[in-house]
């Protein structure tokens, strides 16, 4: 990854109309193959300018491509691999305020995120949803209900809702099938909120590119661009994924979104490492296994960190661990031994009644955290909020919460602003999602929580995904319709299997062998990707054997597990 330098006006670069009327024109039909060789045409002919650049294309890139391009700056996002690969979408899933840091005695971390969390509900009704969350208390055990109830109390109050109340033993145990009950006094119940965090991302990109801003995923920095005499970071030289063709791009501002790999741009700089990769792993086991309605906050009998055991997509979510990941690379990571062993093990610890065992587990996925290392020795020890970094014009962003990509987004165009020649200062309450109409009960022949979901999902393109003619039915029992599948291979930039399994639908997450575990199943799903892709036979089979690697050295299950049975 070379670093150039070239001399360029900023001025220039930062007020070209040609490149604004060109900025507008590519963000129509950017995601369709002819509109992505539009991009490429312009960046090969030297056309395309822009004010922002951004690196990274999960929450915290897509929440800044959205506030950016929303005020007027040409804003190009590259990804070098697809939208949400990395930690966006294996994570959690959880859009939560931030309990835990009110009780650590970080307030205005904890205020900040429940008014965001609040925002997003109200804003994405079927994206992000409230959940349940259920403490079990048993007697002598910490925390106790009245701690724990004096906690939600000031939770609640900065959301201006009562959420929480006491449920008692006996409600307990028939709310939850299998619970320990030896000591069970009852449970303290309490909201946060549920998301599919790359469905997330991709609603925020839809958002920006709608505002003009053009986003490419599989199209990587290979090096900064930097003036000659004063090293100041003035755009990156890029390397097309599908093509292998070099393009350079001069920007105002180059703001560095990557996550757990921001340190790799900041190295070229000559700045010190900051990041701190802690691998997350969280195991998928079928509802009627352990049917709970609520997600559970369990202590690992071990070491005493929280796990959540929660209802999602249809199925039942284990994690998450929290554990050094040593170093990182472009490459995935996966689930270990010890990790499969400990997830279960807690399980049986509060539910032994269910006997959840190894042959349940349908699929695993495991991220990689980006925590700002402090120095503290157990990863979970250190904080979570994000931080920014500025180094000759490159402005790096890493850390921070999936609830509050749209605080961390504003914090960094703040900060951007300087390099810029103009900046509209943002209004607080901006919305992140523009609105439109929810189609009415019974439309398209279906439900109400059907409908909610695909608003939630898409937005307004929701009434072109339920009016495809390829049908309402659900996928394999899954909440997933084969017109959500076919819509988005049409739409929304698959260029590999995965990217359609793994990052538009969770299929890859829900069902046994990634979605390909018979061959009706197989089939229909070669059927979409020939026609709405293009795909040969030839393609589908390299595609298919390409995923089916993926999934089963990163989604499936170690080999040698030594799991508790």
């Amino acid at each position: 990854m070379a670093v150039s330098h070239q001399d360029v006006s900023l001025q220039d670069v930062s007020h070209q109309d040609v490149c604004g009327q060109a900025c507008s024109e590519l963000a129509v039909g950017q995601w369709l193959p002819e509109g992505r060789g539009k991009i490429t045409d312009a960046l090969r002919k030297g056309e395309l300018t822009a004010d922002v650049v951004v690196i990274g294309g999960g929450i915290t890139g897509a929440g800044i491509a959205r506030e950016a391009a929303r005020r007027g700056l040409k804003t190009v996002l590259v990804e070098r691999q697809d939208f949400a690969w990395g930690t966006s979408s294996r994570s959690s899933k959880m859009v939560h305020g931030g309990l835990r840091y009110m009780a650590s005695g970080d307030i205005k971390t904890t205020l900040h995120s429940v008014h965001e969390r609040e925002r997003l509900m109200r804003e994405a009704p079927g994206l992000v949803d409230r959940m349940d969350y259920m403490m079990a208390h048993y007697r002598g055990q910490f925390p106790g209900p009245l701690l724990f109830n004096l906690l939600l109390f000031v939770y609640d109050t900065f959301a201006g809702k009562r959420y929480r109340k006491f449920v008692y033993r006996d409600e307990l145990i028939k709310a939850a099938p299998g619970i320990k009950t030896d000591s069970l006094m009852g449970g303290t119940c309490f909201s946060d909120a549920v998301t599919d965090d790359s469905r997330l991302v991709l609603r925020v990109l839809h958002e920006a590119m709608a505002d003009g801003a053009l986003c490419l995923n599989y199209m990587g920095v290979q090096g900064l661009i930097q003036e000659h005499e004063t090293g100041r970071v003035t755009g990156v030289n890029l390397c097309d994924g599908l093509s292998g063709d070099a393009f350079t791009l001069q920007a105002g501002v180059v703001i560095n979104a990557t996550g757990a790999w921001a340190d790799e741009l900041r190295g070229q700089l000559g700045a010190e490492h900051k990041i701190r990769p802690a691998r997350g792993s969280h195991i998928v086991i079928p509802r009627e296994r352990l049917p709970v309605k609520h997600s559970f906050t369990v202590l690992h009998p071990d070491d005493q960190r929280p796990i959540f055991i929660y209802p999602w997509e249809s199925r039942t979510v284990i994690g998450t661990t929290d554990l050094d990941n040593g170093g990182i690379n472009n490459t995935e990571v996966g689930i270990t031994a010890e990790e499969l062993a400990y997830l279960l093990k807690v399980t049986q610890y509060q539910f032994p009644g269910a006997n959840v065992v190894r042959d349940d587990v349908i699929s695993s996925w495991a991220g990689v955290r980006p925590l700002v290392s402090s120095g503290a020795k157990n990863p979970s020890k250190e904080k979570r909020d994000h931080s920014i970094w500025e180094d000759n014009g490159l402005i790096s962003v890493s850390g921070g919460k999936l609830t509050t990509f749209r605080l961390i987004a504003l914090d960094v165009l703040q900060h951007a602003s300087k390099y810029l020649n103009h900046y509209p200062q943002q209004t607080f309450d901006e919305t992140v999602f523009n609105p439109s109409p929810l189609p009415t009960s019974g439309d398209y022949g279906l439900s109400d929580e059907q409908l909610k979901r695909l608003y939630g999902f898409y937005g307004a393109a929701m009434k072109d995904v339920a009016g495809i003619e390829a049908g309402n039915s659900l996928i394999n029992g899954t909440l997933t319709m084969w017109s959500e599948l076919r819509w988005v291979a049409r739409n929304e930039a698959v260029m590999h299997l995965d990217d359609l399994l793994l990052r538009r639908t969770r299929l890859g997450l829900l069902l046994a062998d990634g979605g390909l575990a018979d061959e009706q199943s197989s089939e229909a799903i070669s059927a979409v990707c020939c026609q709405e892709l293009g795909w040969s036979e030839s393609r589908w089979q390299q595609e298919k054997a390409r995923y089916l690697d993926i999934w089963h050295r990163y989604y499936s299950l170690p080999e040698l597990a030594q799991a508790v049975s």
